[in-house]
């Protein structure tokens, strides 16, 4: 057979080269196609020697290609027969984005399996790229690897700061899956973790294994979580957490999440044996579902319980201690229909609660409603009239309180007539309310019946303008809004309180039907409620500058309806005085504040001033003041006024440093209500994140919490993690992964 010798001579090899090499009319000086042909090979390099139909050698600054495969050796042995190569002294494979640097290297490169020796590589997509070195790769397919007696990381090249060393290290880019086994994650040089094997996520897809453990501290004892994700299916996944306590004992908790076109819900258990500080089972109970049955019929439920009162302020932060008082467990049955010009809803639901009696003073369970069924309708009229309709039957039930039946039935009429320039909306409507109470303490069974009619009138004006203020065009806004209502004013104190309390007085609450919330309690009104507001807005950004409001209802009637059902009179011919002012004044900084003024006592209700600086992302300073006339309750079980200042910082202090500042402090008591200090460090590669919290529980009770978090770019996060606390805490806080540098 012919040998072939020439200098920087170039060949096509195609994946069967010895076919067509074999070719009689090949001439000897071939050269590279222009367009290369899927599934050949092209060969360069300085010298290049071989037989037809078996191997293939060529020397100095070799480079072949092939698809999306291109390698660089010193030297390379091409097998022709098995499309095999082997290069040395020195490699580089390029597979797409991945880049593999070697000594020795024996590849196929029709099924893209093979060794290499002392690797160095790169691989993934970038965001997410995971560089490292090893002994030995082997090429198990297109975008898989083992790499053994490895240590890789997800930082940029010459930061080290944390690296996994494991004995083989499984990097498979099909499945999104890398796997490590005989583990260390070396942080700073210090390994912090050992795990027989780990297994995590290369491109963010979700993934079955052990999760980072967290390690938490407090109040509530020391705390080591470990848990472990199933990922089950693409629309299933369950996580089991276990969980050791110093104080408490072992927990074991359980979340089952699930997710269909008609159906989706989630599943959440933690139980406690024997816990070590009570002696008793312990447990937590929580999930929900959602589903659509027809078009337009829907059902679910959402429910929570726990084994005993304490169970959030022994396991929960502030802020779960705070928003599980009354624990919700209900089911519903949802039907909507809408034709032209109208539409209707038939809500069905079954609801009562778990009331926790854990804040030391004694708390009042709601009723529950077994069941409740809400029909609300609207059409189109003649006329351009709207017609409306609101009836709810409900049924309550209470351990100690006075049971009972309701009917509502609220229809009414209204003609609403809007412009551009303005609206005008006149309503009248008859409120309805039968009650068949229960025999109560010694009263025999009765029934209630309470007819009110209501009419309103709400309208309003639009005015803008273009005026140069400020250095610039701007858009100033006037929009006066009147109100006014009439209601008969009726004894109401032989109908018990099933569901109505007291609406917080503010601006959307002067401008409703009703001072009270529910159906039992309807405040009687012959009243017009004025409100101004205006806004000064800029014609480039749309920026806010400044927005403002002031709004008062003034009485023609001095009919009013105290909580019990029982009539008394006004004092007074006007409500409380509002006024709100905020806006971005000043570019970066936002201001928001609100006063309420007594006409009855001539002094201030409440008033609180919110102001935020924030120029950039991570850099934000928070000051928020509150003052609330009798707004809370002291350890006495008196009224007492809440005043508070309410200081908060995230700042950089130094080069990818911030630090975190939380003061909640009571001018009335004298004390922090909480406390919270931090710091974050990112430098790209991985994270801190290293929080103390202290705040008050049961009116007289403190407790502490510390969170340290690391977080390891593309591999997890270790530790407990404070976000939930920190965005509660400082407003404007900004994650520091999404801080731009």
């Amino acid at each position: 057979m012919p040998r072939i010798q020439q200098t920087q001579i170039v060949l096509a090899l195609a994946a069967a080269f010895s076919v067509q090499f074999a070719r009689a009319d090949t001439p000897a000086d071939y050269v590279t196609p222009a367009l290369p042909v899927p599934g050949e090979a092209h060969v360069t390099a300085d010298h290049i020697e071989g037989t037809m139909n078996d191997t293939l050698q060529a020397r100095g600054n070799v480079v072949v290609t092939r698809d999306d495969q291109k390698l660089t050796s010193d030297w390379l042995d091409y097998y022709q027969a098995k499309n095999r190569v082997k290069a040395g002294d020195r490699f580089t494979l390029t597979r797409q984005q991945d880049r593999i640097d070697g000594t020795l290297l024996d590849y196929n490169l029709d099924s893209r399996t093979g060794t290499g020796q002392q690797p160095v590589f790169r691989s993934g997509t970038p965001g997410k790229e995971m560089r490292g070195d090893g002994k030995e790769v082997i090429f198990r397919g297109k975008d898989n690897y083992r790499v053994l007696q490895s240590e890789a990381t997800t930082c940029s090249v010459g930061d080290d700061s944390w690296y996994l060393r494991s004995s083989q290290l499984d990097l498979d880019y099909t499945t999104g899956i890398g796997t490590a086994y005989h583990a260390n994650v070396v942080f700073q040089g210090v390994p912090i973790l050992y795990a027989p094997w780990l297994d995590f996520s290369l491109d963010g897809r979700r993934k079955s294994g052990f999760l980072y453990p967290s390690l938490q501290g407090g109040s509530r004892g020391l705390e080591l979580a470990i848990p472990y994700y199933f990922n089950l299916a693409p629309n299933y996944d369950a996580t089991l957490t276990t969980r050791l306590n110093t104080q408490h004992g072992l927990i074991l908790g359980g979340e089952f999440r699930y997710l269909q076109p008609d159906y989706s819900g989630w599943l959440y258990t933690e139980q406690i044996q024997r816990d070590q500080a009570t002696k008793h089972y312990r447990y937590l109970w929580s999930g929900a579902h959602q589903q659509t049955l027809a078009p337009g019929l829907t059902a679910g439920y959402d429910g929570t319980t726990v084994s005993d009162d304490n169970y959030f302020s022994d396991f929960g932060d502030r802020y779960t201690v705070a928003a599980n008082v009354n624990l919700v467990r209900e089911a519903y049955v949802n039907y909507a229909r809408s034709w032209q010009g109208g539409s209707a809803n038939l809500y069905l639901q079954a609801q009562r609660y778990q009331t926790l009696q854990a804040t030391g003073t004694a708390v009042t369970p709601p009723y529950a409603r077994l069941p409740e069924l809400t029909l609300t309708a609207n059409q189109n009229l003649p006329l351009g009239l709207s017609g409306n309709l609101t009836s709810v039957m409900t049924q309550f039930s209470h351990p100690t309180l006075q049971e009972g039946n309701r009917w509502v039935l609220y229809p009414s009429i209204t003609l609403p007539f809007e412009r551009s320039w303005g609206f005008f909306k006149p309503k009248i409507g008859i409120h309805s309310t039968q009650y068949q109470l229960q025999s109560y303490k010694g009263n025999p069974s009765s029934n209630v019946t309470r007819t009110l009619p209501i009419a309103s009138i709400d309208t309003g004006l639009y005015f803008d303008r273009q005026v140069e203020m400020f250095g610039g065009e701007r858009t100033q806004t006037l929009e006066p809004h009147l109100y006014y209502l009439n209601v008969p004013a009726r004894d109401q104190s032989s109908i018990p309180n099933f569901d109505s309390s007291l609406n917080d007085f503010g601006f959307a609450q002067i401008f409703s039907e009703n001072d009270y919330s529910g159906y039992d309690r309807i405040s009687p009104a012959n009243q017009i409620t004025a409100g101004l507001s205006s806004q000064l807005i800029d014609n480039d950004s749309g920026r806010e500058i400044i927005r403002a409001a002031v709004g008062q209802r003034y009485y023609f009637d001095s009919s009013q309806l105290n909580s019990d059902g029982t009539l008394s009179k006004r004092t007074t011919g006007a409500s409380d005085f509002l006024a709100s002012l905020g806006g971005e004044v000043v570019k970066n900084w936002n201001l928001d504040s609100l006063y309420q003024y007594s006409a009855t006592t001539h002094a201030p209700v409440q008033y609180n001033v919110s102001l935020r600086y924030q120029p950039a992302a991570g850099k934000v300073v928070s000051l928020r003041y509150r003052f609330y006339t009798n707004n809370q309750v002291n350890a006495q079980g008196q009224p007492e006024n809440l005043n508070e200042v309410d200081f908060g910082v995230q700042w950089p202090i130094l080069p990818k440093w911030y630090g975190l500042l939380r003061t909640d402090y009571s001018l009335q008591d004298r004390q922090a209500m909480q406390q919270l200090v931090g710091v974050e460090y990112n430098n790209g590669c991985w994270l801190l994140r290293l929080v103390t919290e202290r705040y008050i529980t049961k009116l007289t009770q403190t407790k502490t919490a510390f969170y340290l978090q690391i977080e390891l770019k593309g591999l997890g996060a270790l530790g407990t993690n404070p976000l939930q606390t920190l965005r509660l805490a400082i407003p404007g806080y900004t994650q520091t992964n999404d801080i731009q540098p």
